[in-house]
């Protein structure tokens, strides 16, 4: 077997394994002593409903990511992989390997599909259908400051929307997994309120990328409207507003790609934090009836 068919076989098993990883790590039951750290995680990489298993975005992150670096393996390694596979279902050792695992799969899926049925709902069902929220706690807690550039190149401080509701979520322009649902979830929430329309900033997460020179590109992109805001700035003021306001992150320096929550605060007319939401399960819409 050549150099490129090892590599080809390598990479088929390294994205099973991770795959198999981030499921477990998904949708293994929490004990009620976890470690933090690792709550944090879960939460961080795939959300968290009320059932204990992902939100939208984490089956978007469960689905997709795999099967994107499938596709990226087939459309370069496609004729190495045919022949890698041949070769080892040649070998008694090699079908030994193979039967195993298609066998660690079928398991794997069984007990993925044990484990919703068990938590009373599907995958379908958690991405679209959010709990209530009438019981969610409110916060009353004093807002950190916010002072950075929209998408009008002009300085804009929370300050400014004082009196008035405030949907505040963080999303980035290269996102396209996460991101999309983010901005339209919050889009949809402020604009399908009953009451007085509440104001809707979205902090970019990289302002590496997003500068405030293309910010109007990715507003037109993302579709805002009036009192639908998208802030950047300089590198280090964006980062400490996202220090300030307490999200999570981490950038991958070969990617540019960014791990993050879905997070999103309600801000009362007072400028207080109002209500914290961590999860695409969590729909912002109800709770701004009560701000």
């Amino acid at each position: 077997m050549r150099g490129s068919h090892r590599f080809a076989l390598g990479a088929l098993g390294a994205i099973l394994v991770l795959t198999a990883g981030m499921w477990a790590l998904a949708l293994w039951p929490a004990p009620e002593r976890i470690p933090a750290w690792l709550l944090r995680a879960k939460v961080a990489c795939f959300g968290s409903t009320p059932s204990g298993l992902p939100d939208a975005s984490g089956w978007i992150v469960l689905t997709l990511q795999p099967a994107l670096m499938l596709a990226i393996l087939f459309a370069g390694w496609k004729n190495e992989l045919e022949e890698a596979l041949r070769y080892l279902l040649r070998l008694a050792s090699g079908r030994a390997a193979v039967s195993f695992s298609a066998a660690f799969l079928i398991a794997g899926l069984g007990a993925a599909g044990f484990r919703i049925a068990s938590a009373g709902a599907s995958p379908a069902e958690v991405a679209t259908a959010p709990p209530a929220n009438f019981d969610y706690p409110r916060l009353d807690r004093e807002a950190p400051s916010l002072d950075l550039v929209d998408q009008h190149g002009a300085r804009f401080s929370l300050e400014q929307l004082s009196g008035r509701p405030v949907i505040l979520t963080f999303a980035y322009a290269h996102c396209a997994t996460v991101c999309p649902l983010i901005v339209r979830n919050a889009i949809r929430a402020r604009r399908e309120h009953r009451g007085a329309k509440p104001a809707l900033l979205i902090v970019t997460l990289d302002p590496e990328r997003d500068t405030p020179e293309r910010l109007p590109a990715i507003a037109r992109f993302w579709g805002l409207e009036h009192d639908e805001y998208l802030l950047s700035g300089g590198t280090a003021e964006v980062l400490a507003a996202l220090e300030a306001w307490g999200v999570p992150r981490n950038r991958d320096p070969r990617t540019g790609e960014i791990t993050h929550p879905v997070l999103t605060f309600l801000i009362d007319r007072e400028g207080r934090i109002a209500y914290a939401l961590t999860g695409a399960a969590f729909d912002p819409a109800e709770l701004l009836e009560k701000l």
